[in-house]
């Protein structure tokens, strides 16, 4: 008891509150996965294995940001006693924003998509834009759970969210269903239930408070949704590469998305961790606390390694067994292809936690460079010589591996060189521990220098978030 109480102490508040949703959430992706794989079609498995894909890249890249800064500034509302409607309206406003932009493209290109990713099924078309429809609605509704420090409740919508994939997954199974639209939806329709039984709670912490400009709600936003959408499609893109670059094998397809989802298994943990990063890193940022924010990097480092390792080790061993058995896949991929995709899924969780350190450094630039690079690795190695599958896994290992290096490079240098980590534009005003602290970074300022106090930061309607630009 005592040595499981120390290593909770390790990590962030409310990880393992999360971390318990996230396990069943994870639980009910791979259930919904197992049903489709041995329900569909060879073909129908290869177009829900690409929808899957481009649902967690461009519905995360777009919605995840969102959630991440709602978050920020309603922690630092509920640290002043401010109330967070104004935060939450504008929020509503903006994911319905970039939603209708979205379903807009989607309209436009829907034939095109469908008869090249989907074998010219229009429903997985519209299965997408339902599924996007969720994640907007979650990103708001999760972001003020986690604002408010609401972790409890946060879970329990991830949980009800895997509950209900696997509900629903296991009754299509159960009555027979071979359409890979309808095995679609199971990525849309139970998102937006979780997040209707979490209305409840979710209106408790609603209450009225000051006005915020929209400049402060989407300052930095279009940096940090560019990043996203980068770092998704790194870890998305390899079973979309399969399928645009290997159009005739379709049970490579769908062998790849399963190996992808076994690989990935400690990004289930590993997200836990950083819903709760970004605040600690913050917090010694505005503290000044240059020996805290790099025990907090190095400690995150240092876990998701261990995770990268545990996961990566067994997945390498028994991984081609595991996805005949249980997503009934075709023997297509190997012990070195779950090899080269384990390394990948290591390299790319060292690159988001020292991400979340270069974000709390308000150096979104930098990062974005980062994803920029990273990119450019995966497309010159795809797009090389060789075989496809082994191209996509070496693209993924390499550019997350670049990712993680450069990253390391900007914080290693704007810790190490006073004065030179945030620019004069940086917010000073971040939440740590429930209070608003202010500081330039983690170089104290010289005497005299004037801070904002939380009475200054309540007169401007809200705190803004650490690590914007």
């Amino acid at each position: 008891m005592k040595l499981a109480a120390r290593a909770g102490g390790l990590l962030p508040p409310g990880t393992l509150l999360v971390g318990g949703g996230l396990a069943v959430l994870g639980g009910g992706s791979y259930a919904q996965l197992a049903v489709a794989g041995h329900s569909l079609s060879t073909g129908g498995m290869a177009a829900m294995s690409v929808l899957w894909s481009i649902v967690f890249w461009v519905g995360l890249g777009l919605f995840f940001p969102v959630e991440q800064e709602l978050i920020r500034l309603v922690a630092a509302r509920k640290a002043t006693g401010e109330g967070v409607i104004p935060v939450a309206r504008r929020a509503v406003l903006l994911a319905g924003a970039i939603l209708a932009a979205t379903l807009v493209a989607l309209a436009v290109a829907g034939r095109p998509l469908a008869d090249r990713l989907f074998g010219g099924d229009i429903a997985m078309v519209a299965a997408l834009a339902a599924a996007l429809l969720g994640l907007a609605v979650t990103a708001v509704s999760r972001g003020v759970l986690a604002g408010m420090g609401r972790f409890k409740a946060y879970g329990s919508q991830l949980a009800i969210d895997g509950g209900l994939r696997i509900a629903l997954g296991c009754a299509l199974g159960v009555a027979g269903a071979r359409s890979p639209a309808a095995f679609g939806l199971t990525l849309a329709v139970p998102p937006l239930l979780s997040a209707g039984c979490m209305l409840a709670p979710l209106r408790r912490e609603l209450h009225p408070g000051p006005a915020i400009a929209w400049t402060v709600m989407c300052r930095g936003l279009g940096l940090l949704i560019a990043t996203m959408l980068l770092a998704q499609f790194v870890v998305n893109v390899a079973v979309i590469n399969v399928r645009l670059l290997s159009p005739g094998d379709p049970a490579v397809v769908g062998a790849m998305l399963a190996a992808m989802i076994l690989a990935r298994v400690p990004l289930f943990v590993f997200t836990s961790l950083q819903v709760s990063l970004l605040p600690g890193l913050a917090g010694a940022v505005a503290a000044a606390d240059k020996a805290r924010f790099r025990q907090l990097t190095a400690r995150g480092c240092g876990i998701v390694t261990v995770l990268g390792i545990a996961g990566g080790v067994p997945a390498a061993i028994l991984g081609p067994r595991l996805i005949r058995v249980l997503f009934a896949a075709r023997p297509t991929l190997g012990h070195a292809d779950f090899a080269w995709l384990a390394s990948g899924t290591l390299f790319y969780m060292l690159a988001m936690v020292l991400g979340q350190s270069a974000m709390a450094l308000s150096r979104h630039r930098d990062q974005l460079l980062g994803w920029m690079t990273g990119v450019l690795v995966l497309v010159a190695i795809t797009l090389g010589p060789g075989e496809v599958k082994r191209r996509v896994e070496v693209g993924y290992a390499l550019s997350s591996l670049t990712v993680a290096v450069v990253l390391a490079l900007v914080v290693f240098l704007r810790t190490s060189r006073p004065g030179a980590h945030r620019s004069p534009r940086s917010p000073a005003a971040v939440v740590s521990g429930g209070l608003i602290k202010s500081a330039p970074g983690l170089i104290k300022p010289p005497p005299g220098r004037a801070h904002k106090t939380p009475h200054s930061i309540r007169a401007n309607g809200a705190a803004p978030a650490a690590g914007q630009d």
